[in-house]
Parts: C-alpha cells; sequence; structure tokens
C-alpha cells in the first residue's frame, strides 16, 4: 500500500483528491507543502499531492516554486471539485465570524458579505475545524468540506456555499519514480530578457502543432525582473516529435526543466 503524503489536517481537499486518486493508499498529513515534497525526496512517502491551481482563484505560488526546486517528477494530475460547507455550532444566524484558508474564504466570497461575516484566515480548511472545536464558541463557524466536518466531529451548518459551483481544483501527483505513459507533459524555462525570445520558443510549438493547455510566468527569484515561464502541453516527452521539439527549445533557453509527463485528468 503506497504512502502518500498532503498538507493540511485529515479532512483536508488535498487528502480528498489522493483518495480518489488512489485506490487504496495510506494517506500521511504535513504541516506545509515544503515537508509535503520533502516526504517524498526522503523516501518517507512514495507519492506527494500538491494543489497548484484553482479555477476561481487562480495558480498557487508556493507550489509552482516548489515545483521548480524538486528532484520529484510530476506522474499524475486530479481535478477535483471544491465543495465547501459551513462548519460550526449554532444557526447561520447566529454566527458571525468564520475561520479557513485564504483560498476558500474567497471562493466564498459572496456568501462571507451576503451574512455579514468576518472572515479569519487559518493555515488549512480541515485546520480550520479543530480551531473552531478549540475554542468552543457558538458564534464561530468555519468553511471546509463535509468529509472534515464528519472527521472531526463538529456538525455542518450549510452545504455548498461557494460562490461559483465550477469549483474545481487542479493537483498534481510527484514520485521519485517517473512513469512512462502518458499524454500530457509539463515543463519549466527561462529565456533570455531579450525582444522574441518568448516567441522563438512559442513558435517552435506552432511549428510542430503542439497544443499548449497552459502558460504562466513567475518571478525568477535571483534576478529581478526576469521570469521562469511553466508550460503544460499535450503529447510526451518520449514521442519523437516531442523530444526533437525539447532538444530545439533548449538550445534557445537559459535554463530547461522536465517536470514529467503523465495521464491528462478528467473533470469530473
Amino acid at each position: 500500500m503506497p504512502k502518500i503524503s498532503f498538507q493540511g489536517e485529515r479532512g483536508a481537499y488535498s487528502e480528498d483528491a489522493a483518495v480518489t486518486f488512489f485506490a487504496d493508499s495510506e494517506t500521511i498529513p504535513c504541516h506545509t507543502f515544503a515537508e509535503t515534497i520533502e516526504s517524498t525526496e526522503n523516501e518517507k512517502t512514495q507519492y506527494s499531492v500538491l494543489p497548484v491551481e484553482n479555477s476561481l482563484e487562480g495558480s498557487v505560488g508556493e507550489s509552482y516554486d516548489l515545483l521548480l526546486s524538486t528532484n520529484l517528477s510530476v506522474v499524475g494530475e486530479i481535478y477535483y471539485r471544491v465543495r465547501h460547507c459551513l462548519i460550526g455550532f449554532d444557526r447561520l444566524e447566529n454566527i458571525d465570524t468564520v475561520y479557513s484558508h485564504p483560498q476558500a474564504l474567497g471562493q466564498c466570497r459572496k456568501f462571507i458579505q451576503k451574512y455579514r461575516l468576518t472572515p479569519i484566515p487559518a493555515y488549512d480548511t480541515a485546520g480550520s475545524v479543530k480551531i473552531i472545536k478549540e475554542l468552543d464558541k457558538k458564534n464561530i463557524a468555519c468553511i471546509a468540506s463535509k468529509r472534515a466536518s464528519d472527521i472531526h466531529g463538529v456538525p455542518t451548518i450549510l452545504e455548498g456555499i461557494e460562490d461559483n459551483t465550477n469549483n474545481y481544483t487542479r493537483f498534481l501527483v510527484l514520485s521519485k519514480t517517473k512513469v512512462q505513459d502518458g499524454d500530457k507533459t509539463s515543463i519549466i524555462f527561462s529565456v533570455k530578457h531579450e525582444a522574441g525570445a518568448l516567441f522563438n520558443i512559442l513558435k517552435e510549438f506552432n511549428d510542430y502543432k503542439i497544443n499548449l493547455t497552459k502558460i504562466e510566468s513567475r518571478p525568477n527569484k535571483s534576478t529581478p525582473w526576469e521570469y521562469n515561464f511553466y508550460v503544460d502541453f499535450d503529447g510526451n516527452q518520449n514521442d519523437q516529435k516531442i523530444t526533437e521539439l525539447l532538444q530545439k527549445i533548449n538550445k534557445q533557453c537559459i535554463f530547461l526543466k522536465i517536470l514529467g509527463s503523465y495521464k491528462k485528468a478528467k473533470l469530473p
């Protein structure tokens, strides 16, 4: 049975996503994203599950930065439908304060404003359930999953409070062991800070008829106002056409890192 590390307390969405991806596994909670990755790097776990973006709130910057530094490979991805619940000990009309992770608070912004709740950021959605359980006050509640409510024994006041039902988080699965099959590849690269440098890279993708599914820039922490580009595209790094493409763009890059090829996930 493989061990899977995730960030958060029991009942966190990362754990929920891991359980949907692995039919039979042991999940290991970690305090931070960095500890989650380190657990697999040090072979305490075989896999890590890392959230990288949400369909409403955008990218998780810390996760993208960790992808740059880790020696793990991306071996899978998960699209997980996020259903937020208001969890607490009293009725909604008696609640005036709500705890949760900043991403969850942002995803329930309209609900929070409608009921004039004071949002308080917490380190984790499932962790916010533990916080209000320890505080034991009837005027406070938190936002987390129904599973977190059940695990920690705090009642669910209301389900489905997210502003938009099209609320999905994308997770990447990382491991020391690469996979050979897969129809999607992720890379990171940087180019010289000069006119046409990025265009020339993108032109190579166009010339090879490779479909880009995502491109995003992140600041290069070592050089101000220079950027690393994170790109996902259709195809496997071992395919001849993709291999040729990567060899060509590598000659034009200051830096190129292949994160891995993996099977493309489908929306549930």
